[in-house]
């Protein structure tokens, strides 16, 4: 390749992946290789051991560079976990120019006074993306450039998180070592990935459940409104039907792999699944299928109704005209 591969790592909770892509000439991304690691040292998108963590990231660009048949310097570092978090910050400005016609100077200068916004604790931004324009009175400008105006405003969407906590993740990656050319939220990314313009327009919520979070992006009005991450994943149903059932770890990560359903299945909840004799104690012992449903309906329940009320309180869940994409 002329350029160097466009490589994604992400330090999840269950995996740890590096996918590798290529652009093609007609400016499409082509994905030539994948590496993955059973996660280590990893818990709900932190890191909680850096040894093991390391040791992870350095065997799935290992794998991904064998896969794809090039040399890995560089990265793009995924992140997530309940320490995402977002705000809308309104940036203004008067509009000074001859004729006050709003030019792209006063663009960028909006853009940066709504930016310039004061977190609490240690926290970094991971993105700022654009809403709206107001341009006087008028809400709801996408380009504002060219208009006439006294005052012109912008409502910015940040992203923020933890500092300690992704510099962590970074430290990881540059220890492989390789560079990290940035940082993304992940969630966004699944929301950019599946969402054509036509969903975008309508409104739409993209959820995206992984191993020890929840990401979520919702668009309204055109716009990204709202996007979080709850600390809250699959592993967390996994220890539900493990204290549940009173069963071994891997034994529950079986069933919620095999059996699980988020659904209470009334046909089939009577019948019932023979757990391995090693996992029972030694003991032939069955459980039944509506007890695990049960477990895994509620918890999936729960996960959501979170979600619910984060939007719920934003006013936003009547923008969704697209509905929900998991």
């Amino acid at each position: 390749m002329d350029s160097p591969p466009i490589v994604v790592l992400e330090l999840g909770t269950t995996k740890v992946r590096a996918l590798v892509g290529e652009t093609r000439d007609d400016d499409h991304l082509m994905i030539i290789g994948l590496g993955e690691c059973a996660a280590q040292g990893v818990r709900k998108s932190e890191i909680t051991d850096f040894d093991s963590a390391l040791a992870c990231a350095r065997t799935a660009l290992h794998n991904a560079e064998e896969n794809a048949n090039v040399g890995i310097k560089q990265v793009h570092l995924l992140v997530s976990g309940g320490y995402i978090r977002s705000l809308v910050n309104r940036g203004s400005i008067p509009i000074m120019t001859r004729g006050n016609e709003i030019t792209r100077d006063e663009i960028e200068h909006v853009m940066d006074t709504a930016r310039a916004v004061n977190l609490q604790g240690d926290n970094e931004i991971l993105h700022s993306i654009c809403q709206h324009f107001y341009v006087d009175d008028q809400r709801g400008v996408v380009n504002p450039e060219g208009l006439e105006g006294s005052k012109l405003a912008v409502d910015m969407l940040m992203l923020y998180g933890a500092r300690s906590r992704l510099r962590n993740l970074v430290r990881v990656a540059r220890s492989v070592p390789v560079d990290v050319l940035d940082v993304a939220f992940g969630g966004l990314c699944s929301a950019l990935a599946v969402l054509s313009q036509e969903e975008k327009a309508q409104g739409a919520l993209v959820i995206d459940v992984g191993g020890g979070s929840t990401d979520y992006v919702a668009y309204a009005g055109n716009a990204i409104a709202a996007a979080g991450s709850l600390a809250v994943g699959g592993d967390h149903l996994t220890n539900d039907i493990a204290r549940g059932l009173q069963i071994p770890l891997p034994q529950a990560e079986r069933l919620k792999e095999e059996f699980g359903s988020a659904v209470v299945d009334l046909v089939n909840r009577g019948q019932h699944v023979e757990l391995s004799t090693e996992s029972a104690g030694g003991r032939g012992r069955f459980v039944r299928l509506g007890d695990l449903h049960t477990i895994t309906s509620l918890r999936m329940e729960e996960t959501f109704t979170l979600v619910r009320d984060e939007l719920e309180q934003k006013e936003l869940l009547h923008y969704f005209g697209s509905g929900v994409i998991l």
